[in-house]
């Protein structure tokens, strides 16, 4: 009941700021066409939404939110394994998610007779089980750093996501783009390292628990670009069905884990002991964190929101330092990089966009006047 009560309470906050608008999708991406073709579209730096001191704090509960959620799971992980805290995690998040769609669409909303169910398991195991697993994994087997390699991989999503729109649509990003994709993970590269890029040439294998970081961030790039298939559902119908979906997925895989006695089953004072852990990264991070994030970008903008990403791996830093992780500062220089090439790209996106559009402008300008003019070359003949 109590869940129930504080989902009806952001139920009618987010209601009044969106004015009955739908919600975004979970992460702004662009993934469903060409990045710089999408900002060339011009938007105004702040919608009509909100006020912009008001969508600067949604992103900033977001991110502040997503970047505590390594340092939170560095504790759990030392008392459950990644798959079963999966499983509890989007249980929670998915039943906060199942009354705010109920109240928002109706009972219609949950009738899926004849949608593409096939697709959106397979993208609800990719985004909800894959990224649960690949990086809560690879963070416990990173130890006492997988917390901070976690958090940058978040912050190159805007990044991969780039890639991932090139490989769907045959089309290569601009060259300062793909520059600035290589210099995030160059970033990366000395987070996880410390510095010695040397030992990650010659022995990579040491260095498999950051790959299942990557891979799983991957995972939510993909899931976010899924959404693309599904332009009929609400991006928050989305979002719930996926999840409940994945978690056919993710709860299997938990079976399937206790029967070949791969995972021992977790005792009573275990999951007891991860109830805190379990409402900060059910409740808080896994909905109202994605609910600000959306907010957030509606109010200014994915292209100003993504900029937000970056507090991501500051909020993990300094948290993980408080908590007795101090990052080297190879490290910190290392985030700093891949933190400046979001922030650049950003830049070099919008830069690029208003000269499209000016192209874009300018053009029917010039037919028009060389067609009142009677130039030759315009489709208008001479008598």
């Amino acid at each position: 009941m109590t869940t129930y009560a504080l989902v009806l309470v952001f139920h009618l906050f987010f209601e009044q700021s969106f004015m009955n608008k739908p919600l975004e999708p979970p992460v702004s991406l662009n993934l469903g066409r060409d990045a710089t073709a999408a900002a060339a579209v011009p938007t105004p730096l702040v919608s009509a939404y909100g006020s912009y001191a008001k969508g600067v704090l949604c992103c900033l509960i977001a991110t502040v939110s997503f970047g505590l959620m390594f340092p939170v799971m560095t504790s759990a992980l030392t008392r459950v394994d990644p798959f079963t805290f999966t499983s509890l995690r989007y249980l929670v998040a998915g039943a906060a998610f199942l009354v705010l769609l109920q109240r928002r669409e109706g009972t219609a909303a949950l009738n899926l007779k004849g949608e593409p169910l096939v697709l959106a398991w397979l993208l609800g195991s990719i985004g909800f089980a894959g990224f649960g697993a690949f990086v809560f994994l690879g963070q416990q087997l990173a130890g006492r750093d997988g917390a901070l390699t976690a958090s940058i991989m978040m912050a190159t999503q805007p990044m991969l996501g780039l890639l991932v729109n090139s490989v769907v649509r045959r089309v290569l990003p601009p060259l300062y783009s793909f520059l600035f994709i290589l210099l995030s993970f160059c970033g990366v590269a000395l987070v996880v390292t410390k510095g010695d890029i040397g030992g990650l040439l010659h022995a990579p294998q040491d260095y498999a628990a950051n790959a299942l970081i990557v891979v799983g961030a991957l995972c939510w790039v993909i899931y976010t670009f899924g959404a693309t298939f599904f332009k009929q559902w609400s991006p928050l119908r989305y979002t719930t069905m996926t999840i409940w979906l994945g978690l056919t997925t993710i709860i299997g895989l938990n079976l399937v884990l206790f029967a070949v006695h791969a995972l021992p089953v977790p005792r009573l004072a275990a999951l007891g002991a991860i109830v805190p852990h379990l409402l900060y990264m059910g409740f808080w991070a896994g909905f109202v964190g994605i609910l600000s994030w959306n907010m957030g970008n509606r109010i200014l903008t994915p292209l100003n929101g993504m900029l937000f990403m970056d507090v991501v791996p500051m909020t993990t830093f300094i948290a993980s330092a408080l908590a007795g992780v101090v990052a080297t500062p190879v490290q910190i220089a290392g985030a700093c990089m891949t933190g400046t090439a979001l922030v650049l790209n950003n830049l070099y996106l919008r830069r690029r966009g208003r000269r499209l559009t000016r192209a874009f402008l300018k053009t029917p300008l010039e037919l028009e006047s060389r067609t009142a003019s009677g130039k030759p070359g315009t489709g208008r003949h001479k008598a």
